[in-house]
């Protein structure tokens, strides 16, 4: 299993930046997957999370009406397209893997896989 993160960088505020997470070892089709930030002395944030099959995605409040989560299983990857970027953006963005058809939410404990990261930085 191999999870990679791509996309992050710097940006300005109101910029839109797209994520990517491009999976290997395991199929889009029978597991979900969710993207967290970190944040230096900030608990483990969720951001997004796609159901391996039905459902919507969810995405924490704090960016409902500005990021979207998809993916295109034929090309193993899951987005997050981030747009009108805020400075509380800011953070390292990870993707990880539930085991599960539908996402538990945003319990991190439950993922079983994770990406390196990379690192949004939002600057004014």
């Amino acid at each position: 299993v191999r999870i990679t993160e791509s996309g992050g960088g710097l940006a300005q505020v109101g910029a839109s930046l797209r994520l990517s997470c491009t999976v290997s070892g395991f199929s889009l089709d029978y597991y979900s997957v969710a993207w967290f930030r970190d944040v230096p002395g900030k608990e483990r944030e969720g951001v997004s999370c796609i159901n391996a099959q039905e459902g919507e995605p969810y995405l924490a409040d704090s960016v409902k009406g500005r990021f979207t989560t998809s993916k295109d299983p034929t090309e193993n990857t899951v987005y997050l397209q981030m747009d009108n970027l805020k400075p509380e953006d800011t953070g390292i963005y990870h993707c990880a893997r539930y085991d599960a058809l539908t996402c538990p939410r945003f319990n991190y404990r439950l993922a079983d896989a994770w990406g390196r990261g990379t690192q949004v930085i939002v600057s004014t």
